[in-house]
């Protein structure tokens, strides 16, 4: 069967399962979006106003799908525009195929020591090879079909991840013969079988322990194993902490203690610091998670890790911890089937009173409105937060319901994130409810996308927690800059629009909150069918509190607790 390459192209798409794809026109990649075109009853191509944007809402539409998300870009700036996006994905372990546009090859340098001899022209292979797990130039038409099944297959496999295809564009338009088309043969990265091993060990150390502990990472959300999660958890009835991305991960769970890490909640530290055993489950146990200082986590616990990704588990937190490279789901899998003849409701009861000691400490207005928001937020819906200062707050005081997913930027920490990833959650989620939560600097990274709401008039509900400031950083000249705030403050040069009437001048609904008294008002707009945007003007300056101090262990955190209540907690026994 004779066909052209780039409706081949979609036409694997289609074959995957693969229902929207995310783009920006570009003339290097007019004979794919022509191919998108013809397929379009069976797959969306969505145009955004941004590479960028597209990058952000294929990750959110892979997060929620578990399938690869999709994104294409015009050559030159187009794919260096994508950059961002492929290091979220990356990091974050979502699996996105990205597709550029390039010169025709017999355009291209081709070897010849110049930096440019077309156009557009550009090697966005070596630009993105530390970002993906496979890119490939594909070079002649009949490499497609083993570049597109290596891509798909990458992707997915083992750790989740990006990858890339550059296609020049005498590639997309040429005609290629189905039939003879070499495939790719798979070779799946075989982790060794520890699962008698991690049960074993797993036995042997809950049986010895007095206050175990878990860790729920992102790996659990990767993996789509929440109800597995909950199963064990409540199996074995031990309490639990998360990584900030994955506080969702078990809604409304009584064994849930926080968040833990420098900007985490001080009962999730303390719970982890007086902890004999942990068991960390998908989690990267990363600076931000345990401390500069890593032996300092948990001084007295014995840490079993269980990680997909070997290589994470050779950064070590302690040298004689215990870690098993294996999925998330077999660790759980044998963990919800676990029977353990020991009791652990006393250690249960310190930690609830170590929860109720600390319960509403480092609580400010931000929160508050938070939380107030959270309570008008639908079941099932999709909540998409930014980075910042808002970010964490959504983490601490955000109170996820039955069916509820909220997504971050977790490991790039992308400012601009949150907007767009609410356009791919709505796609990936089939139409439901989706609220972006973001400050006024991450909202003017990709603002440009309120044009993509006034278009398509997708029910998104945007709210901006505007400081008119950068106010992480702002924090930070707070505390080591003697109060300079350069580039931060209307003061030092950053300033906010209107956003009132930014979103009146795109045709949407909007208002304005001043006070978490008036939150209730937003409740006709956020149940309605149309987008909206909600400013929350805060007139004070803003903090993430608690925040860790260098050097110091992560229950320590500043502002220091008073030494008696700090001591008494610690004492707990």
């Amino acid at each position: 069967m004779r066909m052209k390459v780039s409706d081949y192209i979609v036409q694997f798409l289609v074959e995957k399962g693969i229902k929207h794809a995310f783009g920006y026109p570009g003339g290097s990649v007019t004979n794919l979006m022509d191919s998108f075109r013809k397929r379009e009853n069976e797959i969306s191509a969505h145009v955004v106003y941004h590479e960028q944007a597209a990058a952000f809402a294929a990750c959110a539409y892979a997060q929620i799908t578990g399938h690869p998300g999709v994104a294409y870009a015009t050559g030159g700036p187009g794919a260096t525009n994508l950059i961002t996006g492929i290091g979220n994905a990356y990091y974050d372990s979502v699996p996105i195929i990205f597709f550029t546009g390039n010169v025709n090859t017999y355009e291209a340098k081709n070897g010849q020591n110049i930096r440019q001899r077309s156009f557009q022209e550009s090697d966005i292979i070596s630009v993105v090879s530390p970002l993906t797990k496979f890119c490939a130039y594909v070079s002649t038409p009949e490499e497609i079909r083993y570049y597109l099944e290596k891509a798909y297959f990458s992707s997915m496999e083992g750790r989740p991840g990006p990858v890339l295809l550059d296609l020049p564009m005498d590639i997309q338009r040429a005609q290629i013969d189905t039939e003879g088309l070499k495939s790719y043969v798979q070779t799946p990265n075989v982790m060794p079988d520890s699962k008698a091993e991690f049960k074993d060990k797993i036995v042997q150390l809950l049986s010895q322990a007095k206050s175990p502990s878990l860790i729920l990472g992102n790996g659990i959300k990767i993996s789509h194993t929440t109800e597995l999660a909950r199963k064990a958890v409540e199996n074995l009835k031990l309490p639990y902490v998360t990584s900030m991305i994955s506080f969702d991960v078990l809604a409304d769970n009584p064994y849930y203690y926080g968040f833990l890490g420098a900007y985490g909640m001080r009962e999730a530290n303390f719970v982890a610091a007086k902890s004999d055993l942990i068991i960390s489950i998908g989690s990267r146990m990363d600076i931000r998670q345990v401390g500069a200082i890593r032996e300092n986590f948990a001084k007295n616990a014995v840490i079993v890790r269980i990680d997909v990704d070997v290589e994470e588990l050779k950064y070590k937190v302690h040298q004689d911890e215990n870690s098993f490279c294996m999925e998330a789901k077999d660790a759980l899998q044998i963990m919800a089937g676990l029977k353990i003849d020991r009791d652990y409701s006393h250690w249960l009861s310190v930690c609830t009173q170590i929860r109720k000691k600390l319960h509403g400490y480092d609580d400010r207005l931000p929160n508050e409105y938070v939380r107030k928001i959270s309570h008008l937020i639908q079941e099932n819906s999709v909540i998409t937060a930014d980075v910042g200062q808002n970010q964490v707050w959504v983490a601490q005081s955000f109170i996820p319901k039955a069916g509820q997913q909220v997504l971050f930027s977790g490991g790039m920490g992308a400012m601009g994130y949150a907007f767009p990833a609410a356009i791919g959650a709505y796609y990936g989620s089939n139409g439901k409810a989706v609220c972006c939560i973001c400050g006024d600097g991450g909202m003017q990274m990709n603002i440009q996308e309120l044009q993509y709401l006034a278009r398509e008039r997708i029910p998104i509900k945007i709210i901006v927690m505007n400081n008119n400031a950068l106010g992480m950083i702002r924090h930070f000249q707070e505390m080591y800059f003697d109060n300079c705030y350069y580039q931060t403050n209307p003061s030092g040069g950053f300033t906010s629009p209107d956003f009132d009437k930014i979103a009146e001048a795109y045709g949407l609904e909007h208002m304005v909150i001043t006070s978490p008294t008036e939150v209730e008002r937003c409740k006709d707009i956020i149940y309605d069918d149309s987008p909206a945007l909600i400013e929350i003007r805060i007139f004070e300056d803003t903090y993430v509190l608690p925040k860790l101090e260098f050097g110091k262990p992560n229950e320590d955190q500043w502002p220091t607790l008073d030494r008696k209540l700090y001591n008494e907690l610690m004492n707990l026994n």
